[in-house]
C-alpha cells in the first residue's frame, strides 16, 4: 500500500511500497499512457480476427469493425478490457511484443525501477510485476493526460465502431457507482496478483493516489 499526494509527490503512508508484486490489469495505466503519447484520439483501428483469443476480461470487439483510439482507450480504462489492450498495442507497434519492448523503455525512463512488463493487458507473467511505489508515479504521471484521467473517473459509457456497432462499458472500480470521494482509479485482478486497486482520492481540494 502507499497513499501519495497527486500535487507534490509526497508519500503520506507507505506499507511494503517497494515489494515487487503482480500488478494485474494495473498494467493498462502504462499501455494507455504510451496510446496517449503517440496517437490522436480520433484515429481508427480495425479490429483483427486475433482479437478472438485474447483471454481474460474483455468487451467482445467484433473482428473486422473500425473504432477510434479514444473508444478503444474508454474500453481499456473504463471496462479494463483485454481486447482492447491488444487491439491498441498491435496497432501502436504492429505486434504485441513490440509494444512490451516500448512499455518497459518507458517504464525505465520514468524511473520505475521496480517495473517489469511483459504483456499489453496485466495477464500473470514471471516478468509482469511491479511496486505501489513505482504505480503511484505511474499514475501521477498518466493523470496529467486529460484523456486518460477523464476515463479514469467515468462510471458507465457507450461506445460504437465506424459502423455503428455498439459496445456498452462499466467501470470496473465499484466506488465510482457511488457517492465516494473517490474521483477516478483502476482494478486489476489476476490469480497471481489477487485484487488490486489504485483509487484516485479528492479531499479538501487536495488529490491523493
Amino acid at each position: 500500500i502507499v497513499i501519495m499526494d497527486v500535487k507534490s509527490g509526497q508519500q503520506l503512508y507507505g506499507r511494503q511500497p517497494t515489494v515487487r508484486r503482480p500488478m494485474a490489469s494495473i498494467t493498462k495505466l502504462m499501455t494507455a499512457l504510451i496510446i496517449a503519447e503517440n496517437h490522436e484520439l480520433d484515429e481508427l483501428v480495425t479490429i483483427s480476427p486475433d482479437v478472438q483469443d485474447v483471454e481474460g476480461n474483455i468487451v467482445h470487439l467484433p473482428p473486422g469493425e473500425q473504432f477510434t483510439v479514444g473508444d478503444l482507450l474508454s474500453a481499456l480504462l473504463i471496462s479494463s478490457a483485454n481486447d482492447a489492450a491488444y487491439a491498441l498495442a498491435t496497432y501502436h507497434s504492429a505486434t504485441e511484443a513490440s509494444f512490451i519492448f516500448d512499455m518497459n523503455i518507458r517504464a525505465t525512463s520514468l524511473g520505475l525501477k521496480g517495473t517489469s512488463f511483459a504483456n499489453a493487458s496485466g495477464l500473470d507473467h514471471p516478468r509482469q510485476w511491479s511496486t505501489p511505489k513505482d504505480i503511484a508515479w505511474l499514475t501521477m504521471f498518466a493523470l496529467r493526460h486529460t484523456e486518460i484521467r477523464e476515463r479514469m473517473g467515468v462510471s458507465d459509457k457507450m461506445i460504437y465502431s465506424k459502423k455503428g456497432v455498439s459496445v456498452s462499458l462499466s467501470h470496473t472500480h465499484a466506488m465510482l457507482h457511488a457517492s465516494t470521494s473517490v474521483v477516478g482509479g483502476k482494478t486489476g485482478t489476476t490469480d497471481a496478483a489477487g485484487q488490486c486497486l489504485v483509487s484516485v482520492v479528492e479531499q479538501d481540494d487536495r488529490e491523493y493516489v
